[in-house]
C-alpha cells in the first residue's frame, strides 16, 4: 500500500470546500489528500513523483455524451468538412469542396481490392455546401455507376447512397419507408434519413457498424480520450443487450491495464423503429449492472427521440425552419414513449433522451412528469441530452422536475453559422446551448462532442460554451457566455453528476478516485480564446500515469 504524491504548479480540484493545492497524494488508486507538500505528507512514508511540476493537474474530464466505438470509422475513408484527429496524433484533413470529395471518393475506390465491396466514406454534411445543390445519387454515380457508394454523414442521422447502392438493395421508389429522399418528380435521389431508411443500405450501414465494432475501434478511442485529457467517457449508444458479443468486446478492453480509460456505457433498449418487451428489457438491463466492474459501469438507458437540426430531421416548435425542407422525424409515438419509459424509471435506471429539437424536449419534459407522478424518485437525474434549443420555459420545467441538460456546445463552432444563416435563424442561434440560462434556473448541466459527429475534447467544448464563437466570427448569444470555472464544472462534477457518480469522480479530494488530466496551462487564467489550444501531457487514472501520442 505504498503512497505516491504528485507535484503540480497547481492542483484544482473542483471541490468548493479545498479549491486548489500544488500536491496530490495517493493510495491505491485513490486521493488521500490535495494541499501542499507538508499537508499531504501525514499519511506515511511517500514516494515524491515530480512528473507535473511544471504542469497544472485537474479532474480528469468526464465526457457526458460520445460514442466509444466511434474511432473505428476514422479506418474508413474521411470526407468530412473540418480536420479530424487521430488516435496515433496525426489529422484526417478536411475536404471543402464538392471536386476535392469526388477526387477523394474516386481515389478511395481505386485503392479497393474487393470489385464487390461497397465504397463506405464518413464525415460528410452537405449543409457546408450552401452555394452547391444537395448531394445526390447523381454525383456520387460521378465516381462508380456499377460499385455501391454509401456516404455516412456527420450527423449520424443521414447517409447518401448512389444508384448502384439503391439498385444492389432493391430500394425504389415504391417502398413506403418514410426518410426516403425524393426529387421534384418523386425519384430517389440517393438521400437515407434516419435508421429505417439508412438500414435498407444494409450493405453500407454495416460497414460502418463493423469498423466500429472492433476491439481496435475501442483501444483507439482509448488513445484520442487519453490525448484529450479525459478519463470517463459516457457511450451513449451502447448494444450490450442487443449484441451480445459487444459486452465481452467491451469487457475485454476495461481489464486492460494499459487501457486509459473509464467506460459508463447507456444502452439503447432497440433500435429506434423496433419494437421490444421494455418490461423484460429493463429486468435485463438491472441484471447486465451485476456485471460491472471499476472501468465499465451500465447505470441507464437511452432513447433516441429525433433526427438532428442540421439534418433537419429534428422536431421543432413553432415557428419551424428557418430556411431549408422539414424533414423532421420523430421516432417514437408521443403515448407508446410513456410505456417505454415507465419500466427504466421504476427499475432505478437513470435515463438519457436524444432531444435535439425543442418539440421532442416538450415530449420528454412531459414524460417524465407522468412518470414521476406515478412512481415518485427525487433523485432521478433524468438528462435531455443536446437539448440544443432549450426554451427558458423549458428550463424553468426541468428545474422543478429534477431534469439534467446535456448541452451540445460544440454545435456553437461546427454549425453555429449554418444554424444562424439557415436552420434556425439569428434568434434561436443567439440561444443555442443555453448554458448560462441553466444556470440561473438551476438545472445541472454538461456539455459534450458527441464523438465521433465531433471530435473529442473537453477543452474544445469548455472553449465553445465560453466563448460561443464561429468560424465566421460571429459571437452566438453574448449573455449566454458562462465562465471557464463554470465550465470546467461542467465536463468535470456536473457530468459526473449525470451519471450518479460524483461520489467517485468528478472531483479531486479524498476518498475519490486518482483520475487526473494533466494540463500545460490553466484553463482557468489563460486567456478564454486560448482554452482550447492548451496542451494536454495525457492523464492519471487510478494513479497510474498516461502520457498523450505526440
Amino acid at each position: 500500500m505504498s503512497i505516491t504524491v504528485f507535484q503540480a504548479r497547481k492542483v484544482i480540484t473542483m471541490n468548493p470546500a479545498n479549491p486548489q493545492g500544488t500536491h496530490v497524494a495517493v493510495r491505491d488508486g485513490f486521493v488521500l489528500g490535495v494541499g501542499s507538500l507538508e499537508e499531504v505528507s501525514g499519511w506515511g512514508p511517500f514516494e515524491l513523483d515530480t512528473t507535473f511540476a511544471d504542469h497544472i493537474i485537474v479532474p480528469g474530464f468526464v465526457e457526458a455524451h460520445a460514442h466509444i466505438n466511434a474511432a473505428g470509422m476514422m479506418t474508413l475513408p474521411y470526407v468530412g468538412y473540418y480536420d479530424r484527429p487521430r488516435a496515433d496524433g496525426s489529422v484526417a484533413a478536411g475536404v471543402g469542396d464538392y471536386d476535392t470529395l469526388i477526387e477523394s471518393l474516386r481515389a478511395a475506390e481505386a485503392a479497393l481490392e474487393d470489385p464487390n465491396a461497397p465504397l463506405v466514406a464518413v464525415g460528410f454534411d452537405p449543409i457546408y455546401f450552401p452555394d452547391q445543390p444537395r448531394l445526390t445519387r447523381h454525383h456520387l454515380d460521378q465516381v462508380s455507376t456499377t460499385r455501391p457508394i454509401y456516404l455516412h454523414h456527420a450527423s449520424g442521422h443521414l447517409a447518401t447512397v448512389n444508384t448502384a447502392m439503391l439498385t444492389h438493395h432493391g430500394i425504389s421508389r415504391d417502398l413506403a419507408v418514410e426518410g426516403l429522399g425524393r426529387d421534384d418528380h418523386g425519384e430517389l435521389d440517393g438521400e437515407l434519413r434516419e435508421p429505417p431508411a439508412m438500414g435498407l443500405a444494409r450493405s453500407g450501414l454495416r460497414t460502418v457498424m463493423f469498423a466500429n465494432g472492433t476491439e481496435q475501434a475501442h483501444l483507439d478511442f482509448g488513445a484520442l480520450a487519453r490525448n484529450a485529457g479525459i478519463t470517463t467517457c459516457t457511450d451513449l449508444a451502447g448494444s450490450s443487450i442487443i449484441v451480445p458479443k459487444l459486452l465481452t468486446l467491451m469487457q475485454n478492453v476495461t481489464s486492460r491495464p494499459d487501457f486509459p480509460l473509464r467506460v459508463v456505457q447507456y444502452n439503447i433498449p432497440a433500435i429506434p423503429g423496433a419494437a421490444a418487451d421494455f418490461d423484460a428489457v429493463a429486468r435485463e438491463f438491472v441484471e447486465l449492472r451485476s456485471q460491472e466492474n471499476e472501468r465499465l459501469r451500465f447505470p441507464g438507458v437511452k432513447f433516441v427521440l429525433d433526427g438532428s437540426i442540421q439534418g433537419f430531421s429534428a422536431l421543432l416548435k413553432s415557428p419551424g425552419y428557418y430556411r431549408g425542407d422539414d424533414h423532421g422525424q420523430l421516432l417514437t409515438v408521443p403515448d407508446q414513449f410513456l410505456d417505454w419509459l415507465r419500466p427504466f424509471h421504476r427499475a432505478g435506471l437513470n435515463v438519457h433522451m436524444h432531444c435535439n429539437g425543442n418539440l421532442t424536449q416538450d415530449l420528454a419534459i412531459e414524460t417524465v412528469e407522468r412518470v414521476l407522478r406515478e412512481d415518485p424518485w427525487l433523485d432521478h437525474r433524468h438528462t435531455i441530452t443536446h437539448a440544443q434549443l432549450s426554451t427558458q420555459a423549458q428550463l424553468r420545467k426541468m428545474a422543478k422536475l429534477g431534469l439534467c441538460a446535456n448541452f451540445f456546445s460544440n454545435h456553437l463552432w461546427y454549425w453555429g453559422d449554418q444554424h444562424y444563416e439557415t436552420t434556425v435563424g439569428p434568434e434561436r442561434a443567439h440561444g443555442l446551448e443555453p448554458c448560462a440560462s441553466a444556470l440561473r434556473e438551476g438545472v445541472p448541466f454538461s456539455v459534450h462532442s458527441d464523438a465521433g459527429v465531433t471530435p473529442l475534447g473537453s477543452l474544445h467544448t469548455m472553449w465553445c460554451a465560453v466563448n460561443r464563437v464561429t468560424p465566421k466570427g460571429r459571437i452566438l448569444g453574448e449573455t449566454e457566455k458562462i465562465s471557464a470555472y463554470e465550465a470546467l464544472r461542467a465536463v468535470t462534477n456536473s457530468a459526473a453528476y449525470q451519471m450518479h457518480l460524483d461520489h467517485e469522480i468528478g472531483s479531486l479530494e479524498a476518498g475519490k478516485r486518482a483520475d487526473f488530466a494533466v494540463l500545460g496551462e490553466n484553463p482557468l487564467t489563460v486567456e478564454p480564446m486560448r482554452i482550447r489550444d492548451i496542451p494536454v501531457w495525457g492523464t492519471v487514472l487510478s494513479g497510474v500515469k498516461h502520457q498523450a501520442s505526440v
